[in-house]
């Protein structure tokens, strides 16, 4: 800025602060937090215009960057910064503003007066979510600085000047565009704390080793391929994350750290390492090649890369990215990899991701078809790429695929479609879907039927089953007159389950055919298909009178008997027929008469999981409730598990579900659950069941009766469907119309034990909470069963989610003496006392996410956003229905959530 405008801007200032005279906005504590109210340069140019002398009070400033970038400079550069002999802690970052889809936006901070160098007590400078380019000569200056914060800005370097500083311990540079590191770092012998992850450092100097007091240091997502044998010499190291890089080995003496406790490696490309940190239980090995000779086809997606491609990783609090027409690799929080090639996009632009839960309104599966994961939305959506980009998902194991096979399935306005897909293996069950899309939309992993297509010209042409090598189709020329597209399903049934379905033991049938075109309805000439005789059957001993051909045409369920329509010619191990249009096939062999009827059941049987349903309480806190729907081969090795933990009355019985189907679980006989989270209507917990997903639920239950007088003996009943507007109240007249299309499926008991008084500390019986207010209307609040139900799932997680909430050891240690036989009593007195502690507070529930997520509770963590995104959208709801709703004045509807519009 030149000196006249600097002058101007001066003025303009001086202007603006005589025109907002205001109450000072002093807080307890000496502490001027301007950063919570708008118009924060004002104030502070107010303060210093008409009020200097309660500066000399200050300990603690907060300013907030999104300001006029002129007014800022101009602010900064007015603040008599002599008077401000006692100030400690200078906060000067952005990030308090949210863009469109929520991402954290910058401030206008580029640079910081010369005068703030005569701070001599400054011990704390947050200069975070700016744009500084070049770290401030003034902060070199700072020599009692202890803590400086530099994340979010686009630093690419460091001055060797750093090391000048005396007293720092804390230094913070993440998200930057770092490319190498000064020498001089190493010589800050106080250094305790250094996070230099998500930038672009391609190697780390060996003076680095000097750091004799570091205790933690946080290289993540970084370029690194090595690092420097001094590494070892960090004798006072205790934390060293360096996932997410390209290394190949690491120094052997690591290993040899005395107070190491946990060394992070995943996502790197090491594929040997010394035994003794292969063996050691503090390091973290996920996500490398381990044991592989050369990189091949099931190298990690990151590795396959151009190793001067720019890589991205992003936290769990950020759900955007921006792309360059150079290229780049991203690695999402929730695993998803993208690969975007030099000159797939021909102007920057920003990537926006949400990964939703898996509803049958947004999954699109065929009828044999099994859900592997969720739903990834990748926008903006439809925007066509110059170059396909590469993406990865990573998808439950579905066990053995006979005849089928894993695709990505992606959504194209109202249809979906199925991309080429490769099956990469990362590591044992950690498996990769790849395939290349052509544009941005939702996708999900399915396990499909094998699928074969091909093109039919007017000369004709013959396509055979990769599944089935004996199921084919030709086309004879003449066939049609356009070119068409066709394709071919074959699904297997097991000879045991049809005889036990249908009580004959001779009965066979073939693979079911499923045959689909595009283009007119029927053929102009007939096509010719090829199926399989059932197993045990061949053309030369047949009973023609007990074979039978079935047809079935969608969206119909029923099969009809075509075998007197059609002239069956049947070879040794085959029978051929003749098509004019496509559907269903099916051929049969049995002596039974209503054919059709035992195919539809067949049909269904194909379809159908048999599961069973459980209802386990924990043993410390019987009001936590764990519900599960699990396949009955995964019921005893479940059970093994959970038992120790958890007691209940044996599973239901087994019932039958199908891929997708909704039911809910309904407490009854005086029990009730009064969760608000988003699977909760109106008290019953909805669930949609995929086999290869899980089907579990953890909830806090409570009673109105009289626990003291007598024990409260309860039961959960589980019905099909959504929730209906009235339930039957009690299982018992569900149970007396139960048939196959009875909405009733089990009912479990539930045993809420006597309370014996409210002597019993931490157990839950006789808990008494404060009122909780954790968060706010338009973000979300936590209530009191919210955070139970985080309690009941940290387990002995919880230390480590403690510490991150900034609860001191100290208290730790107190918490487990106070509760040493107690876990549960651990958990909830630790989480209560902190949401007590920060109840009113702004950004309170955030610092709960973030915590969780820190502690590798990533699964608790997405439980609360949902929850918070539920409060949003009530509170959104009851603004526009009570007409509180600002209006637009363009009278176009306000931009919603990126929610799919479904047909």
């Amino acid at each position: 800025m030149d000196a006249v405008s600097e002058e101007a801007a001066a003025a303009a200032a001086e202007d603006a602060a005589k025109a907002h005279p205001g109450a000072l906005p002093l807080l307890p504590g000496s502490q001027l937090n301007l950063g919570l109210y708008p118009g924060g340069c004002h104030r502070l140019l107010d303060l210093c215009v008409q009020h200097p002398l309660p500066l000399l009070q200050v300990e603690f400033l907060r300013l907030s960057t999104h300001e006029d970038p002129g007014l800022l400079e101009a602010t900064l550069a007015r603040v008599p910064w002599s008077l401000l002999l006692h100030l400690r802690s200078l906060v000067l970052k952005g990030g308090q503003n949210r863009g469109p889809l929520g991402a954290c936006l910058r401030g206008a901070l580029t640079t910081l007066p010369a005068g703030l160098c005569g701070l001599a007590c400054l011990a704390h400078l947050d200069l975070s979510f700016n744009r500084l380019e070049a770290l401030p000569s003034c902060v070199l200056q700072l020599h009692s600085l202890d803590t400086l914060l530099l994340s979010h800005n686009r630093l690419s370097e460091l001055p060797e000047a750093l090391g000048a500083l005396p007293t720092l311990t804390f230094l913070a540079v993440t998200h930057n565009r770092l490319q190498r590191l000064p020498g001089a770092l190493g010589s800050i012998s106080t250094l305790q704390r250094l996070d230099l992850s998500k930038n672009l450092l391609d190697a780390v100097p060996p003076e680095i080793g000097g750091l004799s007091s570091l205790c933690e240091l946080n290289l993540a997502s970084n370029q690194l391929r090595s690092l420097p044998a001094s590494l070892a010499g960090l004798r006072c190291l205790r934390l060293l994350v360096l996932h997410s890089n390209l290394l190949t080995s690491v120094p052997v003496g690591l290993a040899r750290l005395p107070l190491l406790t946990r060394l992070d490696l995943r996502d790197n490309q090491l594929r040997d390492l010394p035994p003794e940190l292969l063996d050691a239980p503090f390091v973290r090995l996920q996500g490398n090649p381990l044991g592989g000779t050369s990189p091949d086809s099931r190298t990690p997606p990151a590795a396959s890369q151009d190793p001067e491609m720019p890589r991205l990783f992003l936290t769990s609090d950020l759900d955007s990215f921006p792309v360059t027409p150079h290229g780049c690799s991203v690695t999402l929080a929730c695993g998803v990899r993208l690969q975007f090639p030099a000159g797939a996009i021909a102007s920057p632009i920003t990537i926006h991701y949400r990964l939703w839960l898996p509803e049958p309104d947004l999954v699109s599966l065929g009828p044999h078809d099994f859900l592997l994961s969720g739903v990834l939305e990748l926008q903006p959506h439809g925007l066509a790429f110059q170059q396909d980009v590469g993406l990865w998902l990573l998808f439950i194991p579905p066990g053995p695929r006979r005849c089928r096979e894993v695709v990505v399935r992606m959504r194209s306005e109202d249809t979906w479609s199925d991309l080429e897909t490769h099956v990469e293996e990362e590591a044992p069950r950690r498996l990769w879907a790849h395939c290349q899309v052509p544009h941005f939309s939702w996708f999900l992993v399915v396990l499909r039927p094998v699928f074969n297509a091909c093109l039919v010209p007017p000369e004709g042409t013959l396509l055979c089953s990769s599944g089935h090598p004996g199921v084919k189709v030709t086309f004879p020329p003449g066939a049609t007159e356009e070119p068409r597209q066709v394709s071919m399903q074959v699904v297997r049934m097991a000879s045991q389950e049809l005889q036990a379905l249908v009580g004959e033991p001779e009965a066979a049938v073939s693979p079911l055919l499923c045959l689909s075109q595009s283009g007119p309805p029927t053929f102009l000439q007939p096509v010719t298909v090829q199926l399989p005789l059932p197993p045990g059957i061949t053309g030369f001993s047949v009973d023609r009178s007990r074979l039978h051909l079935l047809y079935r045409a969608p969206p119909t369920a029923t099969w009809d008997d075509i075998t007197a329509q059609v002239a069956l010619e049947l070879t040794h191990l085959y029978a051929r027929f003749q098509v004019s249009h496509f559907s269903w096939y099916w051929l049969w062999y049995t002596t039974k008469t209503c054919v059709e009827g035992l195919a539809r059941r067949a049909w269904e049987r194909l379809r159908l999981h048999r599961v069973n349903l459980i209802a386990l309480q924990r043993r410390r806190d019987p009001q936590q409730v764990l519900l599960q729907c699990l396949p009955r081969n995964k019921v005893d090795a479940t059970l093994g598990r959970l038992l120790g933990r958890y007691r209940g009355p044996e599973p239901s019985d087994t019932v039958e579900m199908f891929e997708g189907e909704k039911f809910f679980a309904a407490f009854e006989r005086g029990i009730h659950v009064d969760a608000d989270r988003p699977d909760c209507v109106d008290g019953r917990i909805c669930f949609v069941f995929y086999s290869h997903l899980k089907n579990m639920k953890e909830v806090y239950v409570s009673t109105t009766l009289d626990r003291e007088a007598q024990a409260v003996r309860g039961q959960v009943s589980f019905y099909r469907g959504s929730v209906p507007v009235e339930v039957p109240p009690e299982a018992e007249a569900a149970r007396q119309k139960k048939d196959s299309d009875a909405p009733w499926m089990a009912t479990l008991p539930i045993k809420l034990p006597r309370l014996r008084g409210a002597g019993g500390h931490g157990r839950g019986a006789g808990l008494s909470l404060t009122p909780l207010n954790l968060g706010d209307a338009e973000t979300g609040f936590l209530t009191q069963s919210n955070l139970l139900s985080v309690a009941g799932r940290l387990g002995p997680d919880w230390p480590t989610v403690a510490l991150h909430l900034g609860t001191p050891y100290r208290t730790l240690q107190r918490i487990r003496h106070e509760f040493r036989d107690d876990l549960d009593g651990q958990i909830r007195h630790m989480l209560f006392s902190w949401a007590e502690r920060h109840t009113g507070r702004p950004g309170a529930v955030e610092l709960l996410v973030r915590a969780l997520e820190l502690s590798d509770r990533q699964d608790v963590a997405e439980e609360v956003r949902a929850i918070l995104e539920l409060g949003r959208h009530k509170y959104q709801d009851g603004i526009r229905r009570t007409g509180l709703a600002a209006e637009d004045p363009a009278g176009a509807p306000a931009p919603q959530a990126s929610q799919p519009a479904l047909a």
